[in-house]
């Protein structure tokens, strides 16, 4: 992805950044079609799919209703350690994505609590 690309995107997550953690975990789990579909606590892992990285984000979460709010849990959980698929991203995107997000700055649960 280009630069341009992904401070777009981390604009874009703007809005969601005084909402509390704990309520992006309930509306991703809640909400988040992989969620869903599995009816488990964890995402389940994309199998039998041979696609590339990027590719194979954008079919696992295709329709989800709560991408942004996905990637933006998974920004502030895990950051530069992302693994697996997020918010329709790869993991690689995603550490790329995580360097823009930063300087967007505060958000709920950084510096200073959880809001």
């Amino acid at each position: 992805m280009t630069d341009l690309l992904l401070i777009e995107l981390a604009w874009q997550l703007d809005w969601l950044r005084w909402v509390p953690t704990p309520t992006l975990d309930r509306i991703v789990r809640r909400d988040g079609l992989c969620f869903w579909r599995s009816g488990e606590a964890e995402p389940p892992e994309p199998s039998g799919m041979e696609l590339p990285d990027r590719e194979l984000a954008s079919a696992f979460c295709a329709g989800c209703p709560v991408l942004d709010e996905c990637l933006e849990l998974e920004l502030r959980s895990s950051g530069e350690q992302t693994l697996g698929i997020w918010g329709g991203m790869c993991e690689d995107d995603r550490r790329e994505l995580h360097r823009f997000w930063l300087q967007r700055g505060d958000r709920a649960g950084r510096r200073g609590g959880e809001a």
